[in-house]
Formats: structure tokens, C-alpha cells, sequence
């Protein structure tokens, strides 16, 4: 079928299924009598507990497949390395709609979206640090199971915040547990389920530039059956002109209880976006008009639009020692992406499938820990690009047939050589093709493929000191094949010969937990071998090529702390959470920019907020926060280092009341003082005064209201 008919048919269907399953869902939950958790086996009758989120009702037991916020902090915690978790409560008591609001206070991150929309850019530990569209050296992953294109590349506009529970972040080759081995490591997104979410929630957000946005979710259990859904709705015109966005996305799933010892859950994430693009501009026109655009997004109407449907199914089976996961992946989604250059018109398959196995025994007397699994990602994009007249389809100029094939096999072993210290070691096997073939000749011939390999070993130390102290080190490999982005970027013609990107990573550091404190420290020194980095040359269009040799090097440094109880009546705390990452990304004694900076992320980045409130565990909960984002030193935007960014402070407050019964309302001001600010860049070699700068948004008020039952 021709992919722009195809397009035009999910565009159509999408509202509908998104509908039918929406009101299929809630009429299950209205009429069956039992959308509060009950099962045919005996249930426990919890109080609801706002602050860890649940959607309300009664809730029985937990769900096999996802494990619940308490168990994965304990997983965390047995990781020699930088992890995180964000919690729920995190992701709902204000507006978190953007990764970088998701990922705000985790140390070692630099998240900014390019305007002031969902569409973001993500470096960790420097990873992809000259993409400012796409995603390079993270694996982004639902409930375990991958979400990255099969080339490896990835997006964030089809991950709904609203949708999930909670967030793991594993830093570097900390992601090994999923098969991981890459510069930047993995974000996990966890998702509520009928067990879990039991009941109705709705939310409503509004605020400024005609922002919107609205949520409905149903969950609940039925026998051995247990189901979760939650369509959203947000509108937006932007603060800069031309960045107007409308996203209707769904997820859900549904769970199926084999006794006590055996689980199997499907997923389902569909999405209709509609989102305009402003251009990138030049420093001085960034500095002086940050709310406008180039003269060719209105006349070339550059937008993006993505319609997609994603199936998952993973299943998981409870062993003596620990439990075993299977799982399958499908994924169509339709591009169509009108840029100044040309129009791109994509239809892309992803699929897959994978194997996992965890088991705790005894090795001489002594615990041991095993993982173990292997992962298989395919696919195939049907790439062409037109001319663009007005925003529509010209001239075809290029079409192309892209194919990817990517193989993985892991396993990792903790060997507990006291009761307080595990050595660990680990390794992972990869082997990918990526294959291209080239349609339309006329414009010069495209067509290449290349093959992969890797062995990617990595070694670790953990130091339980006491029961509420750990320290860490850990010494670990990457290897990270080219994507197609990257194999034939725009500027170039032909399949690129590049090198797979290689590190080797030392890493040293510390976490400590309290009733009142929270602390990770990590330091790290990666040094990479043919860095990928790929560079805008004008035009909106791009080049790959391999960097010989760069360091990337830092210190990442988050908690929070609670200062004082009772401080002006019974019940209040004034507490402190902040996030520090220090970054040096540099050249390492490069023929040309010798031991220059990299450009694209701030040498020194701190968020943090002072928060005034009621202690958990209150009858009705409130908070008031001022917080700050701080970036004191202008960073680079070319290899050269001839053009910078510039400092800034933003602050902003934030407010909220929480009721035991299932209500919550916030209010929140961001860059209150209306700083001028540069949120994300591209990289050049040189940058003359060409367009890489994209402004943040100014001043900015929002409110929501949201409520279980």
C-alpha cells in the first residue's frame, strides 16, 4: 500500500480506536461492579495514599509483570553505579510534560526542549551531545521493553508523562540489566496498571499560551484480569511564533493473572500529532526576538506530524530464586515532516522481542545474583523526500529503503564475597547491520550496508558500609553502532563509512538514604573513541563524521534534605532537593580543535528548590517552592569554540494542595523575571553566524486540578 495512503487511513482511525477504547474501557469500569479491585481471590482494603499517587479504590495484589516503586528502589540500589528513580508524585504535583520536567532533578542530565514543547533534546554523560533532533546513546524503554527505533535512534514526542508511575534512569553502562552498554544508558518508564490504579482519575491543566491539556484514566480488576487506560488531550500555541501543537495520545494495558506465579500484560500507546517548527536562529536575533522564527517556516509550513500505534506483550513467570520474562514488540508509525529543505515522508516498522531471567542462589556458600537475556530489534523505514512547496509534497528528490537488524546478549553476576560487598561482573555481545537501499538513483546512488560487532565487558564494586550507605565503583565498556540519521544524513550523499562510537568508563561513587536525607554522588571518566557527532552545515541539513578521540568526564551530585520540622506550626518541614551535574566534554588532542570543549551542554548545571509544607501523612497536604535552574557559564556551540551561549538564572514558584478524598490542585510560575535564555543549540564546526540557537520560553504561568474517585 502506498505509505501516504496508509498515512491518511491511521490519521483517520487513530481518534477512533483512542474513542472506542476510552469509552470501552469505562463502561467496562462503570457496569461491572467491581472497578474498585476486587478478584475472585480474598483482597486486602488499603487507604488510598495520595501522595505515592495511586488513582483510588481498593487494591489487591501487586502486579508480577511491573514491579512496584518500593521493589524497583531496592533493585536500584544494588546497582554499582549513578541510577535514579522519580517518583509519581514527582511527575504529577505540577506540569510535567516535557522530558526535561521529568527528568529536572536527576543529576548527570541535561534535558531542554528545542520549544518549549514535548519535542526535547537528551544528553547523559555527554551522549548524543551534537543531536538537537532524535536521540543518540540512550535507550528509552516502557516497562522493560525497548522503544528506540531499531537503529537505535529515538524520539520523545510519543512518551506521555501523565501515563506512568514511575521513572528509573540508569547513567552509562548501569543499564546493562536490560542489555544496554552505551555512553548514556537508559531511561525506563513504568507504567500504573488495574492493580495498582484501581478507580478514576481526570485532570485538567491550563496556563499560558493557550495551553491545555486534559487526562482520563480507568483501571480496575476483574478475576485474574486487571486493566488500566488513559487517553490525553494537549493544545498549545507556544511562545515562539509558528510552534502551535496539538497531541491526542493514548495508553493502556491489560493483565492477565496465571495463579501466583505467572503473569502476561499487553500494551498499547497510540498517538496523533500535529506540531509546527520554528527555525533555529542566530545568536543576536535569539537574544533580541526569542519568540520569532525564520521567514520559511510560515511559507514552507514546517511541521511535524506523527501518527503511530505500538503493541507490547510481556510476559513474566516466578521462579524459586527469581523470575523469567518474555517479550514481543510491534510498532507502525507514519512521519510527515515538512523542513526547509524538503519535505520528509516516512513510514517506518519497528518489532522485536526478548528473553530476560533474573535468579538468586549460592555459589561456595556465598549469594550470588544472576541476570541474563538476549534482545532482537528489526526494522524497516520507507524513507522519501519531496520538494517542498508550501508545506506539501513537490518533486520527489530522493527515496530510499532503510533496514535494520540489531542482536544482543547479555548477563551480569553479583558475587556477594561478604554479606556487605558483591564484585560484579558482566558483558555484553552485539551484533547489527544496517542496511540501506537506494530507490531513486537519479540523484546518486545511496545504497551501502554495513555489519557490527562488539564485546562490551564491564566490572563493578559495591560497599553496603551500613544499612543506609552504599559506595560504588564500577569500570565498563560501550560500543554503539551508527544510526541511519547519521549513515546518510541529508547533507551528504551516499552511505557513510562511519566507526561504531567506542568508551571505556571508570566510575566512583556513593548513596546515602535517611529518614530526612537523600544523597548519590558519582564521578566518572569516559574516554570515547569515534565519537559520533553530527553537525548542521545551514539549511537545516546535516553531516556525520567520527571524532578520533574525545574525553568526557564529571561529577553528578542530587538528594534532598528535609531542614526543619515544626517551623512555624505542628506538622510543617522546610526541605531542599537539588540537582548538580558538572560536565568537561572536550577534544583529546585532535589534530585540528587540539583539546577544545564539545560544544552543546553546560560545563555547570544546577536545579534547585526550597520547599515550605505539610510533612507526609497529614490529613490534607499544601507545599509552596521557589526554585531556580542555573547554568553560570555560557557554553559552545561549535568545534572551533568561537561562538558561545550565554549564562542564566530562572526562577520560578511552585504551589499546591492535596486532599486525602482524591483532590489535588497546583499552580506554578516558571522564569518569573522573563530571562532571555538559550534552551538548546546545534553544533557546527564553525559558527560564523549561522542560525543554531533556539530560545527558551519566557515568563509562563500554569494551574491544574485533578482528582480520583
Amino acid at each position: 500500500m502506498n505509505p501516504s495512503i496508509m498515512r491518511r487511513r491511521v490519521e483517520k482511525t487513530l481518534p477512533k480506536i483512542a474513542l472506542g477504547l476510552y469509552a470501552g474501557a469505562s463502561l467496562l469500569a462503570l457496569f461491572s461492579g467491581n472497578a474498585h479491585g476486587q478478584s475472585g481471590s480474598p483482597a486486602t482494603t488499603p487507604t488510598l495514599n495520595v501522595q505515592g499517587g495511586s488513582v483510588g479504590g481498593n487494591v489487591e495484589k501487586k502486579a508480577i509483570t511491573i514491579p512496584s516503586p518500593e521493589e524497583a528502589r531496592k533493585a536500584l540500589e544494588k546497582i554499582p553505579g549513578g541510577v535514579s528513580l522519580v517518583s509519581e508524585q514527582e511527575l504529577r504535583e505540577g506540569r510535567a510534560s516535557t522530558v526535561k520536567e521529568v527528568l529536572d532533578y536527576v543529576p548527570g542530565v541535561f534535558a531542554q526542549p528545542k520549544y518549549g514543547q514535548e519535542d526535547a533534546r537528551l544528553a547523559i554523560r555527554g551522549s548524543g551531545l551534537s543531536r538537537n533532533f532524535h536521540l543518540r546513546g540512550v535507550r528509552l524503554l516502557l516497562d522493560g521493553v525497548p522503544i528506540n527505533q531499531a537503529d537505535g535512534g529515538g524520539d520523545f514526542q510519543e512518551i506521555d508523562p501523565l501515563a506512568f508511575r514511575y521513572v528509573e534512569v540508569y547513567r552509562g553502562a548501569n543499564a546493562l540489566q536490560f542489555g544496554a552498554a552505551s555512553l548514556g544508558g537508559a531511561v525506563n518508564y513504568v507504567s500504573p496498571t488495574g492493580r495498582s490504579h484501581g478507580g478514576y482519575l481526570v485532570r485538567q491543566e491550563f496556563g499560558s499560551y493557550q495551553t491545555s491539556r486534559s487526562q482520563f484514566a480507568a483501571g480496575g480488576v476483574l478475576g485474574a484480569f486487571d486493566y488500566y487506560i488513559t487517553p490525553t488531550y494537549s493544545h498549545s500555541l507556544g511562545y515562539r511564533d509558528h510552534s502551535d501543537q496539538d497531541y491526542y495520545r493514548l495508553n493502556g494495558n491489560v493483565g492477565y493473572r496465571f495463579g501466583d506465579g505467572a503473569e502476561t500484560r499487553f500494551y498499547i500507546t497510540a498517538n496523533n500529532i500535529n506540531q509546527a517548527i520554528p527555525g533555529s536562529l542566530t545568536r543576536d536575533i535569539a537574544f533580541r526576538q526569542p519568540n520569532s522564527t525564520v521567514d520559511t517556516s510560515f511559507s514552507r509550513n514546517t511541521k511535524r506530524d506523527i501518527d503511530s500505534v505500538r503493541l507490547n506483550n510481556k510476559t513474566t513467570f516466578l521462579t524459586a530464586g527469581g523470575e523469567a520474562t518474555l517479550g514481543v514488540f510491534y510498532a507502525d508509525k507514519a512521519l510527515f515532516h515538512p523542513l526547509s529543505f524538503a519535505v520528509i515522508d516516512n513510514q517506518e516498522n519497528n518489532y522485536g522481542g526478548y528473553a530476560r531471567i533474573t535468579e538468586e542462589t549460592n555459589l561456595f556458600g556465598q549469594r550470588l545474583d544472576l541476570i541474563g537475556g538476549l534482545n532482537y530489534f528489526g526494522g524497516k523505514n520507507h524513507a522519501k523526500q519531496y520538494a517542498n512547496v508550501g508545506g506539501n509534497r513537490g518533486a520527489l528528490s530522493n527515496n530510499v529503503e532503510e533496514k535494520s537488524n540489531t542482536f544482543e546478549l547479555y548477563g551480569e553476576a553479583a558475587y556477594y564475597l561478604r554479606p556487605d560487598i558483591a564484585a560484579i561482573a558482566g558483558a555484553q555481545a552485539t551484533y547489527a547491520e544496517r542496511n540501506l537501499v537506494d530507490l531513486f538513483p537519479a540523484n546518486g546512488i545511496d545504497s551501502g550496508s554495513r555489519e557490527y560487532q562488539s564485546l562490551n565487558p564491564k566490572l563493578g564494586l559495591r560497599w553496603d558500609v551500613a544499612q543506609d550507605w552504599q559506595v560504588f565503583t564500577n569500570l565498563s565498556w560501550a560500543s554503539e553502532p551508527p544510526a541511519f540519521s547519521e549513515l546518510n544524513p541529508t547533507a551528504t550523499p551516499g552511505f557513510a563509512p562511519l566507526a561504531p562510537q567506542k568508551s571505556r568508563t571508570l566510575e566512583i561513587g556513593t548513596r546515602w538514604r535517611t529518614a530526612d536525607y537523600a544523597l548519590e554522588l558519582a564521578a566518572y571518566r569516559a574516554n570515547v573513541e569515534d565519537e559520533l557527532q553530527l553537525l548542521d552545515v545551514g539549511g537545516g541539513q546535516t553531516q556525520a563524521r567520527n571524532i578520533n578521540k574525545t574525553i568526557h568526564q564529571g561529577i553528578e551530585l542530587g538528594g534532598e534534605a528535609t531542614l526543619l520540622r515544626g517551623a512555624w506550626m505542628e506538622g510543617d518541614r522546610i526541605s531542599l532537593r537539588s540537582a548538580y551535574t558538572f560536565s568537561n566534554f572536550r577534544f583529546d588532542n585532535d589534530p585540528v580543535f587540539r583539546d577544545n570543549a564539545l560544544p552543546g551542554a553546560p560545563r555547570h548545571y544546577l536545579r534547585a528548590e526550597l520547599r515550605y509544607g505539610a510533612m507526609e501523612g497529614q490529613a490534607n497536604g499544601w507545599f509552596i517552592a521557589p526554585n531556580v535552574e542555573w547554568v553560570p557559564e555560557a557554553y559552545h556551540v561549535d568545534n572551533a569554540n568561537t561562538s558561545k551561549t550565554a549564562a542564566y538564572a530562572l526562577w520560578g514558584l511552585r504551589g499546591g494542595y492535596t486532599i486525602r478524598e482524591g483532590g489535588r490542585i497546583f499552580l506554578e510560575g516558571r522564569n518569573l523575571l522573563d530571562k532571555t535564555y538559550i534552551a538548546s543549540t546545534s553544533a557546527a564546526t564553525t559558527a560564523g553566524n549561522q542560525a543554531l540557537f533556539n530560545p527558551g520560553d519566557g515568563r509562563a504561568v500554569y494551574a491544574g486540578i485533578e482528582w480520583r474517585f
